[in-house]
């Protein structure tokens, strides 16, 4: 009976070891150097962010996707940049139309998507921040977000023996400081490149468009590409995209960098890729669906009165339009992209 137990109890703890063991080294997780190679797609133009001087190690990744998903840079260890970005919508939010920070406060924005990121010179809707290192200040620091300041992060990561560990293995010396975490980040966010949907197979020639695919890519490019255009699908401008103000929200979008009253109600041009999976829509996360979107476009008589002359272009859209369009759109998910292992959350183990 006695040898019977020790042999159940050896079992047990050779169960349990094995299975820490594959959690610890779960190759979906994993990280190598063949993961973290910058490939700039073809067809895509010159990275404005291009890792001169934030070398992409495994390691260094690996520390900038726990980061990422880890609530300890707020100020009560309850919001992550994850909690606003989510995988599943190409690290936009999809659960409500503004942001949402600590204590269940809601900001004044849509949450944008994370994706191409090295392409862009400007981040955050009126373009506030130029560079892709710097850009995580704004929501860690804001206090309607996160609300904690760099020095007290930069102090919970001192004292968190993981983090010292994980530093130690990413930069080979124990110092832990605000430029490290936030090349760490640059990292992980830098790499979230999508290039590998439908519309991209569609441009190598390896498939084919339906006819409402193909139609829908004409009007596209009729009516829509003057602002949505080349392979990114954004020229990275500021517009005022007619839609009308919301009062409550007192958003006066690019002036509030600018102080340029021409600025006014003007937003950047957000990338169309994955658009299917990224709603709401708009900087304020008005429009619930692509058909909305198409509605407001369409129908000139409720433009802002300082609206962007382009979208004259466009003009009234029958109901096969749009559905056309939509059809096109639809055509920019990238499934690659958004089931990439190498951005999923560790901490699903």
């Amino acid at each position: 009976m006695r040898s019977k137990l020790v042999y159940i109890i050896l079992f047990l703890f050779l169960s349990v070891l094995i299975f820490n063991s594959f959690i610890d080294d779960n190759p979906y997780f994993k990280i190598t150097s063949d993961d973290v190679i910058l490939t700039i797609p073809k067809g895509f133009p010159k990275p404005k962010y291009n890792f001169k001087n934030n070398t992409i190690t495994p390691e260094k990744f690996v520390l900038g996707r726990k980061l990422f998903y880890d609530p300890i840079l707020s100020k009560d260890s309850s919001m992550s940049c994850a909690s606003c970005h989510q995988r599943i919508a190409a690290f936009a939010h999809i659960d409500h139309a503004l942001s949402h920070g600590i204590n269940g406060l809601i900001g004044k924005r849509n949450v944008m998507p994370l994706q191409n990121l090295i392409w862009k010179d400007a981040y955050m809707w009126d373009g506030g921040v130029n560079n892709l290192e710097v850009q995580p200040i704004n929501p860690i620091t804001n206090a309607v977000e996160m609300n904690e300041t760099l020095s007290n992060v930069v102090n919970k990561l001192k004292h968190n023996k993981v983090y010292a560990e994980e530093f130690k293995k990413a930069f080979n010396d124990t110092i832990i400081n605000s430029e490290r975490l936030l090349k760490t980040l640059a990292q992980f966010t830098g790499l979230m490149i999508s290039s590998n949907s439908r519309y991209d197979k569609f441009v190598e020639g390896t498939i084919q468009f339906s006819d409402t695919e193909m139609n829908g890519l004409k009007i596209f490019k009729t009516k829509c590409a003057n602002c949505h255009k080349g392979t990114l699908f954004t020229d990275n401008s500021y517009r005022n995209n007619g839609i009308k103000p919301d009062t409550s929200l007192k958003d006066k979008g690019r002036e509030t960098i600018t102080n340029n009253p021409e600025d006014n109600n003007t937003f950047q041009v957000p990338s169309l890729r994955n658009v299917e999976m990224t709603y709401p829509y708009m900087h304020d996360g008005r429009f619930r669906n692509l058909q909305q979107v198409l509605n407001h476009y369409s129908n000139p008589k409720n433009f802002d009165k300082n609206y962007d002359l382009s979208l004259n272009k466009i003009g009234v859209l029958s109901e096969q339009e749009k559905g056309d369009v939509i059809a096109f759109l639809k055509t920019l998910t990238d499934k690659v992209f958004l089931y990439d292992r190498r951005f999923a959350d560790p901490n699903m183990k």
